[in-house]
Order: structure tokens, then sequence, then C-alpha cells
């Protein structure tokens, strides 16, 4: 470290003071009676000790040549003492990050000072907590040694969905640090000021799993808490927005009147979906009910009607009696990604109005298969059980939905074209409903219309550069669209300035375009932009989440690809000052002696 020069008057100055100090004091011992020699040394000492409290005389120390130390949060003074004993007590210690400026380090305010003072560093020693992604290209390519703190609970690991729809189901998975000497931890989720999910996590760590479902919409922050034996180990947050959904529009067509298609009806109609349903009474005559509709005519279907829905939901029987205009609607509908198709099947081949059919060959199962058999499905209910008087031979294009006994296929889905088609061979589902099991009843429905729903309208996206965006730090914004004419803005929810973004668009694809961002404050964010897009993500607190961001800088740091750390160094000698304190320990003592020796 370079030692700062005085101002000349202040040099000279006190070089005055000291110099008429130490005359004074030695004039002072020579009037005396007693130990004149000692109170005179005294004085010099004092004077000269006041002198090198100013401007420390150097020494020269041992230095690794191009090492540097640079300190962040949480770093191990042990671990820097060793450091410092490895290379030399010479070698150069910067604090950074608002850590406090000491003796031994010194206070570094950017990455670019340090790149400006040191051109010749050939290595960095970090200690700590780290340097975030964004940050490290400023140090270019000098290698990089990293020395972590030590996280001795918390969590390693975390992921959840940062937007669900209202009615779906929150996961919060990842893994738990708990010593190994210490007693097995609860992970627990808490949401709406009470504990809605637990796991037991055992000593060492471990992984857990969690879930909840959220009640209302609107931005809301969870906490996931670790605890043992009543203690609160780690507590960090867990930012969810939650959505409401826009329902599809269903068309159910049954060939007979139906209970089952009655009571899917009716279903729907709870949950605010709009419906309709055809059921067909006779030879071209049919019976129609709408919900959250208006009445049109449902007689045939063609590609108007059909551009109204976005599921069909029909039985065998009347897709083999569909006429062959009808057909060709209802498969280009399909292929074309603007309509989802839910077959109720039957123990028989389906009809040849399904699209890709050849893939869903019908397999009948035994008389004593048939009965009531355990079905499974992610988030299914462990009552599911219903008949099952055939099951679908598993094929490549097909992706399972629910399953029976030995994995029989109970419902699978395939894309076709650029739509979807479902395909159910569980019958007589309103069983669940009338014996009170109405969360199986829906849980299952809503799980056969989302994969038949057709895939959502391309439209401009926004997501974050980091998992873990923090206050000061710089964030990088992602935008897929068409580049906007006007500037993105983006602000706090809970209030405050409007900033407009600058846009920089992908020389390589012109649908990508990106924009900086300094969040200055934690909370929920949002982008507005373009036209009525908007994004919203969260800005967590600088110390929130340390063990998954230490996996990101980790893995940041990887990438740089730096080499390993060196066992030995090149060592050179530089100009160290002595301590400071000392010399001014060394002047309180001799005064303090001087003055106890007049009072005596």
């Amino acid at each position: 470290m370079p030692a700062t020069l005085p101002h000349p008057t202040a040099y000279f100055v006190l070089l005055a003071f000291c110099g008429l100090l130490g005359l004074g004091l030695l004039a002072l011992a020579w009037r005396g009676q007693r130990r004149r020699v000692a109170r005179a040394l005294l004085g010099l000492v004092a004077a000269g000790a006041l002198w090198f409290s100013a401007f420390p005389p150097s020494r020269q120390v041992a230095a690794a040549r191009g090492q540097a130390i640079l300190l962040t949060e949480n770093y191990s003074p042990d671990t820097l003492r060793q450091l410092l004993r490895r290379l030399g007590a010479g070698t150069p210690v910067w604090n950074y990050g608002g850590l406090p400026t000491t003796t031994r380090a010194h206070s570094l305010n950017s990455l670019l000072t340090l790149a400006e003072q040191r051109p010749a560093l050939r290595g960095l020693h970090l200690m700590g907590r780290g340097l975030s992604a964004a940050e490290l290209p400023v140090l270019g390519a000098v290698p990089i040694w990293w020395h972590p703190a030590a996280v001795a609970a918390g969590f390693r690991s975390a992921f959840w969905q940062e937007q669900v729809e209202l009615g779906e189901v929150l996961e919060v998975e990842g893994s738990a640090l708990v010593p190994k000497a210490a007693a097995p931890a609860w992970v627990c989720l808490r949401a709406a000021g009470a504990v809605r999910d637990s796991v037991r996590v055992p000593a060492g760590g471990g992984a857990f799993h969690l879930h909840f479902q959220p009640k209302t919409a609107g931005l809301t922050v969870y906490e996931l808490q670790l605890r043992q034996a009543g203690q609160l180990l780690a507590a960090e947050p867990v930012p969810v927005e939650v959505t409401t959904p826009t329902l599809p529009a269903v068309l159910l067509l049954t060939a007979t009147p139906s209970f089952e298609f009655k009571y899917l009806k009716s279903s729907l109609a709870e949950a605010h979906y709009p419906t309709a349903l055809r059921t067909s009474v006779s030879r071209g005559l049919v019976q129609t009910d709408f919900t959250n509709l208006p009445a049109t005519p449902l007689d045939r279907l063609t590609p108007a009607l059909l551009a109204r829905y976005a599921i069909v939901v029909a039985d065998a029987a009347t897709l083999a009696a569909l006429t062959a205009a009808e057909t060709i609607a209802l498969q280009a509908a399909t292929s074309g990604g603007r309509l989802g198709l839910v077959v109720v099947a039957e123990v028989a081949a389906l009809p040849r109005a399904v699209p890709g059919r050849a893939s869903f060959a019908v397999v009948p199962r035994a008389a004593a298969q048939a009965t009531a058999q355990p079905l499974t499905w992610p988030g299914a209910p462990a009552e599911a059980r219903a008949p099952l008087p055939a099951q679908l031979r598993p094929a490549a294009a097909l992706r399972p939905l629910a399953s029976g006994p030995s994995q029989a296929l109970a419902a699978a889905s395939r894309r076709v074209g650029l739509g979807l088609v479902v395909v159910s061979m569980v019958p007589e589902t309103c069983q669940w409903g009338l014996q009170g099991r109405a969360a199986l009843y829906r849980s299952f429905w809503n799980r056969l219309l989302a994969a038949a729903r057709p895939p959502a309208a391309t439209v401009a996206a926004w997501r974050t550069g980091t998992r873990w965006p923090r206050p000061g730090q710089p964030l990088t914004l992602h935008l897929a669209a068409a580049f906007p004419q006007a500037l993105p803005q983006v602000r706090v929810v809970s209030g405050g300035p409007t900033v407009r973004l600058a846009l920089r668009q992908d020389t390589r694809l012109p649908e990508w375009s990106t924009a900086q961002f300094w969040p200055l404050t934690t909370g929920w964010h949002q982008v507005t932009g373009p036209g009525r897009t908007t994004h919203r993500f969260y800005v967590y607190p600088a110390t929130a989440w340390a063990g998954p961001e230490q996996q990101a800088r980790r893995l940041a740091l990887a990438q740089q690809k730096s080499a390993a750390a060196p066992a030995s160094v090149a060592a050179e000698t530089v100009a160290q000052p002595w301590p400071a304190g000392w010399f001014f320990g060394l002047f309180l003592l001799a005064a303090g002696f001087l003055w106890l020796e007049e009072k005596l």
C-alpha cells in the first residue's frame, strides 16, 4: 500500500511543534533537582513518539509479488491470518462492500480503483461472501481464488414458482444444511400468518418439499423457516405472485342425456368457466345450456363456432356421428393450435374424427380389473379410485396424465400439430362429487383441461438475469418481443419514482433486448411496457438467501476459468509503516510518567 504523502505545511508545523515540545521538556527536566537525566530522556522520547505517531517509520516485510487480498462481508479473521502467514504480512489487504477500515486493511469503494492502483496484479484472493456475477467482469482476466465463509446452518438451495395461478399448488423444494452433531430440524413454510406445511430434516441436512395452495390473488411474500428444538435457525422470504387465471371457454358435447356431462357442466360453472353444453336428444334435435356465455346455435360444428371456444369435451359417440365437414373443422382447429380436445372414450377404438387417433390404442381390461381401481396423478388425493374397464397402450407420443395399477394408462395426451388431444378412459367421475369428494373430482378434471388447453398467444415477456436481485447491484432485464417504440418503465410497487429503461437490441436476434437496472430498495418492482405488458419481480435484502447465492457466485467464478491457487508464489519485500498506535502508546507512557513524577 503506498503511503500518503503529508501536506508540506502540516509536515513542518508538526515538526516544529515536536521540536519545541522536546526542547521545552528538556529544559524543564534540567531545571529540576531530581532525576534530570531520566526526565530529559523521557521528554525526548515523548516528543519523538508524538512525531512517529503521525509519521511512523517504514520497515521491510515479505509480500507475495503481484498478489492482493480482498475482504468482503462475513470473512473469517482466522483464515485471513493463515493467508497472510503464507503469502507474507506485506501482502496488501482491501476492504470491499462497506466493511470498516482497519489498520491492516484499507477501504475500497470500487473494483475499478483496485485495477487502477494495482496494474501489475496477477492474483486476487477473495474472502468472505464474494462478488456477484455482475462485478466479476470488472476485474478482467485476473485469476481469483475464493475463500468462502463457512455456513453453519441454513438453506443451500431453494426453488419455487415465482408466479402461480389462483387454485394451483405452490411447491417449494430445496435442501437445508444442519450441523451433523446437532439434532434434527424442521423446515416450515409460513403463509398468511400460520405454518402451512413442514417437513423434518435429519442431522447433517437434507432435501425438503413443501406445498401450499394460495387462497387469494396478488403479490405476497411467504417465509421459509428452519427450526431446531423450538429455536429459529434461519428465515428466508419466498415472494410469489398469485394471478387470477383467464378461464378458457369449454364446449361439452354428449350424444345422449348424461349425468356425467351435466355434473361436469355444473362443476365448471361453479368455477366460473364459460361453458356450453350440447346434448343430442334425437336425430337433428339438440338441447343446449349456457353458463357465463351468450346463447348461440350449437347444431353444427363450424369454424366460426369452434373459434368461440378453447376446449371441447366430447364423448366417443358424439365424435363418431360428426359429418365430414364437422370433422374437418374440428381437426383443423385442433392442429392449428386454436382448440384443445378432451375425449371421454369407451371400450372400443376411437372414432376417425379424433385427431392423432393412431397413437391412442384402447386395450380392454379383464372383468376383475374393471372394478374400482386406485388412480394416481401428480397431486392426486389418496382416495382416488374409479372403475377402469380399459386402458391406453403406452406409446412414445403419449404423455401420461393419470395411471392405474401397474402403470396402466388411464388418461394421456398427445400433441397434434400445434394443438393437444387428451383421451380419458375413466368413466363416471361424477360419482366422486356425489360421494362428497369434490376436491378429487376437481383435481382430475383440472388436470385434463390444463393438458388440453391451447398454448397462449405469443406476447412480450420479461425475465430477470439473476435469481436473487439485490439493492445496489446491477440487474439485467431481458425482453423477448419486437423492439418497442416507447421505452419501458420500472418502479417500486409500494411507491416511488419511475425509471425509464434504455434497451439494447441484440444484433443476432432482433426480438431480444436487454436493459440494465440498479434497484435501490428491496421489495416488489414492476416493469411496464411494451404496450400493456407488465412484469413483476422481487428485490431481496442483501443478507437473504446467502446459501443459494453462494452457489450462484461459485458458478459464476468457475465460468471465469480461474487457475488453481499456486502452492507457492514469488516473494518480494515491501516498505510498510510500523503501527502508529505503538508510538502513541509510548507517548502516553512517557507523558504520564513525567506528569506523575511532577506531582510526586
